[in-house]
């Protein structure tokens, strides 16, 4: 079966039990799929625009209601959809940065989030992790320092992760926002790992700025995603145009300047919008997911010379393991070398890892039932025991 053209029909999580890390909280609905069948046509959602012509002013389908629902979602004021976080990111940093301006990251930061500082012109400055791999208020504290002392001005803004893409850690987002406060300084905290995977009270996290992935955590299609914020910063960052053409006279009425006027113009709005019921629901059951992260984590800790990198025990699903002391030891003499361990989970329905990845993955549990969560957690001690590594029983 082919989608004509050469492009194969992709049944990944329909065939399989999809472990990846970045694709398993973007798994579409049912709905969503509908959805993106009925409005995958380029503008399918501008049917019934009228003025003010603009994505989050149309009622039918219920997008300016989206919009507000998002926007509570996240315990924020006020929220827009973009083409994936790192367009949130991307605004944010167009209005709080000038050039050469001193910007805070993490050493977890994604590297979208750099490049919107590049943008805009400023400069990198990253906060370390403590030894346990969590960023902490104290950190900060002493970076913000350090960034006064080197270039004479305090950071512009902080960027925060809330939950991490390298180790799946939680750090303490409403403390580290406390300090930044204290200096006067926004926080745009990243939660493309946590809006719409686990309740996110944005003004509980002191947040100026809450950014979330569609595709990455919301159910959605991609690029698609979510950028809230507060009252005050919201005539900054979603400003209207002001310009006027010099011969026509022209002028664009309400359209924002950092949204290009409008964002997500057909399927990966409408698609986003239809998981969004789904998602609304599911947050409330991480606790679950959380659990099954734990399920799956024990069982390879059950395997001697496996290491958990990430905070232990886990609070989040995405997690970073370490078995070259383990699975990589069998890879030095199997005939598939590293690829043995991938291509015995795929015997078995399972896939989603790094293909050859024997020493240092990561995998995300989210979404998996009681029983898949069991069958992985069996399915990685069944190969190690064929395979002659000792396990814990």
């Amino acid at each position: 079966m082919n989608c004509g053209n050469g492009i194969d029909t992709r049944q990944v999580d329909e065939l399989y039990i999809n472990l990846d890390p970045i694709q398993a909280g973007g798994r579409l609905t049912p709905d969503a799929m509908k959805a993106v069948l009925a409005y995958g046509d380029g503008y399918s959602v501008c049917d019934h625009c009228t003025k003010p012509f603009r994505l989050d002013c149309i009622s039918k389908p219920p997008l300016a209601q989206f919009h507000k629902d998002l926007a509570e979602f996240m315990h924020m004021d006020v929220a827009r959809l973009v083409p994936g976080a790192r367009r949130g990111f991307q605004a944010v940093a167009d209005v709080a940065i000038r050039p050469d301006d001193p910007v805070l990251l993490t050493v977890y930061s994604h590297y979208t989030e750099f490049l919107a500082v590049e943008q805009a012109g400023g400069r990198a400055f990253e906060v370390p992790a403590d030894d346990a791999g969590i960023i902490t208020a104290d950190a900060v504290a002493s970076r913000i320092e350090d960034v006064i002392r080197i270039t004479g001005r305090k950071p512009a803004i902080l960027f925060v992760e809330q939950v991490d893409y390298q180790y799946g850690n939680l750090h303490p987002v409403a403390g580290i926002s406390k300090v930044a406060h204290q200096y006067d300084i926004p926080v745009l905290c990243n939660g493309a790992y946590t809006v719409g995977i686990m309740e996110v009270d944005g003004k509980e996290l002191g947040a100026d700025f809450l950014v979330g992935s569609g595709h990455k955590s919301m159910a959605a299609p991609a690029p698609s995603g979510v950028l809230a914020t507060t009252g005050e910063w919201a005539e900054k960052v979603f400003k209207t145009t002001g310009i006027k053409g010099d011969i026509t006279g022209r002028t664009f009425g309400v359209k924002e300047i950092e949204m290009m006027g409008c964002t997500l113009m057909g399927v990966t709005s409408m698609g986003m919008m239809a998981s969004f019921p789904h998602v609304r629901e599911r947050v409330k059951r991480y606790g679950d997911e959380v659990k099954h992260s734990n399920l799956i984590v024990d069982a390879l800790l059950s395997i001697e010379g496996t290491k958990v990198l990430s905070e232990y025990p886990r609070r989040h699903t995405l997690t970073r393991m370490n078995t070259v002391n383990s699975f990589d030891t069998v890879a030095k003499t199997h005939k598939k070398k590293g690829y043995f361990l991938t291509s015995a989970l795929l015997e078995r329905g399972i896939t989603g890892i790094l293909a050859g990845s024997t020493k240092v993955w990561k995998y995300n549990s989210y979404g998996l039932t009681d029983d898949q969560a069991r069958y992985v957690a069996d399915s990685f001690v069944d190969i190690a025991k064929k395979e002659g590594l000792p396990c814990v029983s």
